[in-house]
């Protein structure tokens, strides 16, 4: 497909057709997976085919790439790695030691505990703030010195909005670059990007992938500068590629992620209007709730939805909350979100000492499954976990 194609269709049809690209050998409509690991050399030496080994490329994996920078508005393209740790972690091994760092307090746990942890031995200066209050990242940047603003939006797993453009405003005019984990919005809801942040990360193990059968992580740049080569250089140095077998799983994944995303935001936001006036939960939290602190901002920010991940605080306390989650059935107690099955967990027995996670908290993720069966199988299990 010509760029001039492209430029005629919207993203929805684009990734559903995997940008259109047809095998030139079969005619398939389905990219084909490339699994070599080595390319043979041409007779003056070169590499015409500009592949030279599998460590750092893979022609699988470029495909895959194309859709999420097409999907994300990235000029400077994409980056698949082999987990969301990795790709995250990419970011902040491209600065230097000594560098400050700017991190919202409420994110994915494993990222925060990397960076009280190895990014303080990497030799970072991390400060965590609640990116959601303005005035405290403004107060927390220090000009010249910060080199990396990094927030999470929806931030997982109380889902307070931060205002991507205004932080991005804050980073820039202190020296620094604006990093943003859109994993819990995922391009159908925010693009990053277009609001004025540098790259975009996800954990394309969750929506992105969308079947719970693949582990990846993704990250997006708007300019190909010097930073955006170091984080290349970063996942080439480490072998931090995803394989050509994940790719092509997490490319077919993402065809259908416009229709899930609909889907399961829609269930989502069901659910979270039904849930807040449960008499058994004490407070639903969603950015799609007019009562969601956030909620004005969100609906600026995020378009189709407001995605597919809720919490609720249940009464009684933890012991109430972990016997609600005993209790499931349709819902499956595990880790992870995004895919097509929905999932609860409680977040504070996971996250253990120093979460910011209450303990009367319960993470969902929405699935596909009918909106009524979902609501009726939480509403079982509250009242048991009550009794």
């Amino acid at each position: 497909m010509t760029t001039t194609m492209r430029n005629r269709w919207t993203r929805r049809s684009l990734t559903a057709q995997a940008m259109g690209e047809i095998d030139p050998v079969t005619k398939g409509v389905v990219p084909p997976l490339h699994l070599s690991t080595t390319y043979v050399r041409d007779e003056d030496n070169g590499y015409s085919s500009g592949f030279v080994y599998g460590r750092p490329d893979n022609q699988t994996t470029r495909e895959a790439e194309a859709v999420l920078a097409m999907l994300e508005d990235a000029e400077a393209g994409a980056l698949l790695f082999a987990s969301g740790s990795a790709a995250a972690t990419a970011v902040f091994l491209a600065l230097s030691p000594g560098d400050h760092v700017v991190a919202s307090r409420v994110m994915y746990w494993a990222l925060r505990n990397w960076l009280a942890t190895e990014g303080a031995r990497w030799g970072l200066a991390v400060e965590f703030v609640e990116s959601d209050d303005l005035a405290a990242l403004a107060r927390a940047v220090r000009p010249g010195a910060t080199k990396l603003v990094w927030i999470e939006t929806p931030s997982n797993p109380l889902w307070t909005i931060t205002d991507i453009a205004a932080a991005a405003d804050i980073a820039h005019r202190a020296g620094a670059r604006l990093a943003v984990d859109s994993t819990c919005a995922s391009p159908v809801h925010t693009r990053p990007l277009a609001l004025g942040a540098d790259i975009v990360m996800h954990s394309a193990t969750k929506v992105l992938n969308g079947h719970s059968d693949v582990i990846a992580g993704a990250l997006c740049a708007r300019e190909d500068d010097a930073f955006w080569n170091a984080v290349k250089t970063v996942r080439k140095g480490q072998g931090g590629i995803l394989g050509p077998f994940e790719s092509y799983l997490l490319m077919r994944g993402m065809r259908t992620l416009h229709v899930r995303q609909e889907r399961q935001s829609a269930s989502a936001l069901a659910l979270a209007e039904r849930l807040a006036a449960h008499p058994l939960v004490a407070r639903a939290l969603y950015p799609g709730l007019p009562q969601h602190p956030g909620h004005d901002l969100a609906a600026r920010q995020m378009e189709n939805g407001f995605g597919y991940m809720l919490s609720i605080q249940v009464r009684g306390g933890e012991a109430a909350a972990i016997g609600t989650a005993a209790h499931v059935e349709l819902f499956k107690r595990a880790t992870s979100l995004g895919g097509v099955e929905s999932l609860i967990e409680h977040r504070a027995s996971i996250e253990g000492p120093g979460s910011p996670c209450p303990v009367d908290l319960l993470r969902l993720s929405t699935g596909l499954e009918d909106v009524d069966d979902l609501f009726a199988d939480l509403d079982r299990a509250l009242r048991a976990g009550h009794a």
